[in-house]
């Protein structure tokens, strides 16, 4: 009997762990993990340049907070429970919060970012540190957070202008004549982030700065980021097809 009994109850053990992640716990997730950003700042990225009218539609459709529910909804159904709590012990540690006051620091003195990128463009990084940062850009995905807003955005501002023309494109002919950009975005956006880091974390010591990087490793916030990588152009897709659908109507 013991020995029937031993795989039913590694099965309901197996159940238990992959308890699929709720979208209301992925939420403040994303706020740790920086994600909730890339939602608040859709809209008014999307909305600029554009008149009164077309501002309240695209903040409507854009809104940050329906944007983050509805990736954390997507996310949560490759994302269980376990793996959130593995996130949450490691992006709400108190390693974790040192880096994050000194990100929200640079923040409250800008000026001081730019004279130091300033420093940066005439003595370039080298050595050590410089790989430290861009190990934690890969591991944080910093990078790339970045250049798929802007070129996300990059390609609704383009539809919105052929719709102002009263032209359109699909999805895939959008796709198409943007893609050249993606690179330079990324090039420019990799720049930014990595002369953040070094401002930001400059008073930060070196071996702390790579256990930060290896906390972005962990797999459970790897791949946090890595679905929520996948989904936002999702998001973003859907959303230009309904700008499509009311650019169609009389």
């Amino acid at each position: 009997m013991r020995l029937f009994l031993l795989p039913l109850l590694l099965l309901a053990a197996t159940t238990a762990r992959a308890e699929p992640a709720s979208a209301k716990a992925l939420l403040p997730l994303f706020e740790l993990a920086g994600i909730h950003l890339l939602c608040e700042q859709s809209a008014p990225l999307v909305q600029r340049g554009q008149d009164e009218t077309e501002q309240k539609r695209l903040a409507q459709l854009f809104a940050g907070e329906a944007f983050c529910l509805d990736l954390a909804q997507r996310v949560a159904a490759r994302f269980d429970a376990a793996q959130g709590e593995q996130a949450r012990e490691r992006l709400d540690s108190p390693l974790a919060q040192r880096f994050t006051a000194a990100e929200r620091a640079v923040g409250e003195q800008p000026e001081g970012l730019a004279e130091y990128r300033q420093r940066l463009q005439e003595q370039p990084p080298r050595g050590a540190r410089l790989e430290l940062v861009k190990r934690l850009d890969a591991a944080a995905r910093t990078t790339e957070l970045a250049s798929l807003l802007r070129y996300e955005v990059g390609k609704t501002q383009a539809l919105l202008a052929l719709r102002a023309r009263g032209e359109n494109l699909s999805e895939a002919e959008l796709q198409a004549q943007t893609q050249t950009q993606a690179n330079a975005i990324r090039q420019s956006s990799e720049l930014a982030v990595e002369s953040f880091m070094f401002y930001a974390y400059r008073q930060m010591p070196s071996d702390q700065l790579a256990e930060y990087a290896a906390l972005y490793e962990h797999p459970s916030v790897s791949q946090l980021l890595a679905i929520s990588l996948e989904v936002v152009p999702q998001l973003f897709s859907e959303r230009r097809e309904q700008l499509r659908q009311v650019a169609g109507k009389p």
